[in-house]
C-alpha cells in the first residue's frame, strides 16, 4: 500500500508556491480553487467545474476563465500601493494602468476596467488597434490612457480624438520624430495632448528580456533626446504640457535588484528634470512585475526573488528617498503590471486520450528452437540481472551491445523481423528491471540515471501547443501542469506530454523541477485507467498565451467557460458565459478558404461518384451532410 499524501502531491507539484493563494489541493485528492483571496473558505472544486461542463455539452479542450481571481489581482495590487504608501508617508499616490497587449479580450478588459475603478486604474495602448479599444472601453475620466509603442499621423489623431473627448490620454514619445509630429498635429487640430517621455535606462533588467533594456533598448530617448525634447517644448510654448517620465526595463524581471537599480537612476532623471523646470506630475515605472510560475522563488526565468509587498515598497521608499535628497516633489507613481494581474485567472483543461510508451506493447518472446544467437543472449542477460547485487552497470553496457548487434544483424539480413521484434522488447523489458533495481542501490552511475529518461512515456493529450500553451514552445517558458483529480494516490509515470499536432515541436517537455534540477524533462502523472479520463490543467495562461497562439494545423481557438463564484450556490460558482471557440469553416474562412464553395466541390465529386455506381444515393446525401457538418464543428478531437 503507498502512504502517499496530499502533502507529497503538494511537494510535488509545488500548487500553492505558484498559486498565490487561489488554488491548492483538497484533502479529497482534487483540486481547489479560492477565487478570492479575502473569502478563503469559498472554494469551487475544479472537478464539479469539469462536471458541469460535461452536462452543458462543452467540448474539450477549454480554457478556464475565472473573473474574480482577476478582479482580486487588480484589488491587490492597487491596495498594496495604497498601504505602502500610507506606510511610507509618501506624499502622492499610485494610479496603475493594464497593458492591453498582454490579453486583449474583451472580457478580461472589461472587468480589469470595472474592478479598477475605485482605484481610477486605466488601460496602456500599443497600437492604434489598442487605442480605439482603450477609448471605448476606459470611460473613467480620472484614470490614465497611457500610449506607448511606435506611431503615425493617424495613431496621434486619435490620442488627440481622445483629448477632446477630456480623456486623460498621455503620448509617450518613443523616437524624437513622434514629438515634431504630435507638435504639429495638436497645433493644427487646437488640442492640448499630455505628453510622456520614455527614457533610455543605462540599467539593465535581468530575466529572459534583459536584452530589451539598457543602451541598445528598441524604444525611448537617450538622455541628449530627453533634453533636446525638453528644449524643443519650451520653444514651442508646450513645456506645460510635458508631465509623465516613463522607463522599462523588461518582461518578467526575476532579480529584484534590477527593480532598486532602476529606482534609483530614473527617481534621479526625474528629480534633475524638475529642477531644470519640466513640471512632471507621473513617473511610469513599466511593467517587469514577475510571476513566479515555478514556484521558486529564485532568479530562475520563470520564477521572481521577491514579493508584491517588497516589489511595491522599494518602488516607493525608493522615489520618496531621492525626491527629499533633492528637494522636488513626490510624483504619482504608475505601473503597467500586466502579467502580474492575469496570469492566475486562466487555465487551460485538456484530456489525455492516450500513452505512447517508449518500450512499446507486449510482444511474445518466448523462446524457439532455432532463434538467433542474439535474441537468446539477450533473454540470458535477464537471468544474470541480480537483484541483490550491483552488476546493474555490466548488464546495461552487454544489452546495449547486443541491442547494436541485432541491428546491424538485420540489415544485414541475419535476424528476421520477429526475432528483431523479440530483442527490442527483451531490451526494454531489461532496462524496466535495471531501472528499478538501481534505484535501491546506495550509488546509482551517471549512465543508470538516464535510463528513467528513456523509459519515459508520451503522454497525448487533446490541444495544441502552439494555440494554448505558445510561451512553452517558443521561449522555454515553464508552465505549472498538475491533474485536477487522484492528488492522494501517488503518480507513478515519468512522462511528457505531446499534443495532437502534427510537428514534433508540438510537446512540452519541461516542468517544475526541484532544488538539484530546477527544470525537469519529465512530469510525474498517475497510470490511465481504461474506465475513467484523465484531465490535466495547464495553469497561469492568462498573460499572453490566450492572444499570441497561432493556428498550427488550423487548430483554432478553443473553448471558453468564465466563471464566477457564488456563495449561495451549493458547487460555489456558476458559468457565467460559454465563449464557442472555433469551428473548422472559421479557421478556413481566415486562410482564405470558402467553406461553401469547398462544399460545393466536395459535393460534385460524390455526385460524380454516384452516377458512376461506386456510392449509393442514399449514402452519397449522408456523406455530404456529414462533410458539411464537420465544416461547422470544433477543431479538435472528441474525446
Amino acid at each position: 500500500m503507498s502512504n502517499w499524501t496530499t502533502q507529497d502531491s503538494e511537494n510535488l507539484y509545488k500548487v500553492q508556491r505558484w498559486g498565490n493563494g487561489y488554488f491548492k489541493i483538497g484533502d479529497d485528492g482534487n483540486l481547489k480553487v479560492t477565487p478570492k483571496l479575502d473569502e478563503p473558505n469559498l472554494q469551487i472544486d475544479l472537478p464539479e467545474v469539469l462536471k458541469e461542463m460535461h452536462a452543458d455539452g462543452i467540448q474539450f479542450p477549454a480554457v478556464i476563465r475565472f473573473h474574480d481571481i482577476l478582479r482580486s489581482q487588480v484589488k491587490t495590487l492597487n491596495e498594496t500601493f495604497r498601504r505602502v504608501i500610507t506606510e511610507a508617508g509618501y506624499e502622492n499616490s499610485y494610479m496603475g494602468v493594464y497593458p492591453i497587449k498582454v490579453n486583449q479580450m474583451r472580457e478580461v478588459i472589461e472587468e480589469i476596467v470595472d474592478a479598477g475603478r475605485p482605484y481610477h486604474y486605466g488601460l496602456e495602448a500599443g497600437s492604434k488597434a489598442e487605442l480605439m479599444a482603450a477609448l471605448a472601453y476606459n470611460t473613467n475620466r480620472r484614470s490614465l490612457t497611457i500610449l506607448n509603442g511606435y506611431k503615425d499621423d493617424e495613431y496621434l489623431r486619435l490620442a488627440l480624438l481622445g483629448r477632446k473627448m477630456n480623456r486623460k490620454i498621455v503620448v509617450v514619445i518613443e523616437k524624437f520624430s513622434e514629438l515634431i509630429r504630435l507638435i504639429k498635429l495638436s497645433k493644427e487640430l487646437g488640442v492640448e495632448p499630455i505628453i510622456g517621455l520614455r527614457v533610455k535606462m543605462m540599467v539593465k533588467g535581468r530575466g529572459k528580456w534583459e536584452h530589451s533594456s539598457g543602451e541598445r533598448a528598441k524604444f525611448g530617448l537617450s538622455i541628449a533626446e530627453i533634453l533636446k525634447a525638453v528644449d524643443l517644448l519650451q520653444q514651442e510654448d508646450m513645456l506645460h504640457l510635458t508631465e509623465l517620465l516613463h522607463f522599462h526595463i523588461g518582461s518578467q524581471l526575476t532579480d529584484i535588484r534590477s527593480v532598486k537599480e532602476a529606482v534609483q537612476e530614473a527617481s534621479l532623471i526625474y528629480s534633475k528634470l524638475y529642477q531644470n523646470g519640466v513640471p512632471l506630475q507621473y513617473i511610469d515605472v513599466g511593467g517587469g512585475l514577475a510571476i513566479d510560475y515555478d514556484g521558486s522563488q529564485s532568479t530562475n526565468d520563470s520564477s521572481r526573488n521577491y514579493s508584491l509587498d517588497e516589489y511595491v515598497s522599494d518602488i516607493v521608499y525608493g522615489f520618496k528617498q531621492t525626491c527629499e535628497l533633492q528637494n522636488v516633489p513626490h510624483p504619482i507613481i504608475v505601473s503597467e503590471s500586466g502579467r502580474a494581474i492575469t496570469a492566475h485567472h486562466s487555465c487551460v483543461l485538456t484530456k489525455v486520450i492516450g500513452e505512447i510508451k517508449r518500450t512499446g506493447v507486449d510482444y511474445n518472446t518466448d523462446p524457439l528452437p532455432d532463434e538467433h544467437i542474439l535474441v537468446t543472449n539477450l533473454r540470458d542477460l535477464n537471468n544474470l540481472l541480480d537483484e541483490d547485487s550491483d552488476n546493474c552497470q555490466e548488464v546495461y553496457n552487454d544489452a546495449g551491445q547486443i541491442k547494436e548487434q541485432a541491428m546491424n544483424g538485420f540489415k544485414l539480413g541475419v535476424l528476421t523481423l520477429d526475432e528483431l521484434a523479440k530483442t527490442e522488447t527483451l531490451y526494454w523489458q531489461l532496462l524496466t528491471r535495471i531501472d528499478a533495481i538501481s534505484h535501491q542501490l546506495e550509488f546509482i552511475p551517471e549512465e543508470l540515471k538516464e535510463i528513467s529518461e528513456s523509459l519515459s512515456s508520451q503522454y497525448l493529450s487533446n490541444f495544441s501547443v502552439f494555440q494554448s500553451a505558445a510561451d512553452s514552445w517558443a521561449i522555454d517558458q515553464v508552465l505549472p501542469i498538475v491533474p485536477i483529480t487522484r492528488l492522494d494516490e501517488e503518480p507513478t509515470k515519468q512522462c511528457s506530454l505531446v499534443d495532437i499536432t502534427c510537428d514534433s515541436d508540438g510537446k512540452i517537455d519541461k516542468f517544475i523541477g526541484d532544488e538539484s534540477e530546477p527544470i525537469a524533462k519529465n512530469i510525474a502523472l498517475h497510470s490511465l485507467k481504461a474506465d475513467e479520463d484523465y484531465f490535466l490543467g495547464i495553469f497561469l495562461t492568462g498573460a499572453y498565451q490566450d492572444v499570441m497562439g497561432d493556428m498550427h494545423n488550423l487548430f483554432g481557438r478553443l473553448n471558453e467557460v468564465h466563471i464566477f463564484s457564488y456563495d449561495d450556490d451549493p458547487k460555489d460558482f456558476y458559468i457565467e458565459e460559454v465563449v464557442k471557440g472555433s469551428s473548422a469553416n472559421q479557421v478556413l474562412s481566415t486562410m482564405q478558404y470558402n467553406p461553401e464553395i469547398m462544399a460545393q466541390l466536395v459535393k460534385k465529386q460524390i455526385d460524380k461518384q454516384i452516377r458512376k455506381g461506386r456510392i449509393a444515393p442514399r449514402e452519397g446525401v449522408k456523406l455530404i451532410d456529414f462533410y458539411e457538418e464537420s465544416l461547422s464543428s470544433y477543431t479538435y478531437l472528441k474525446s
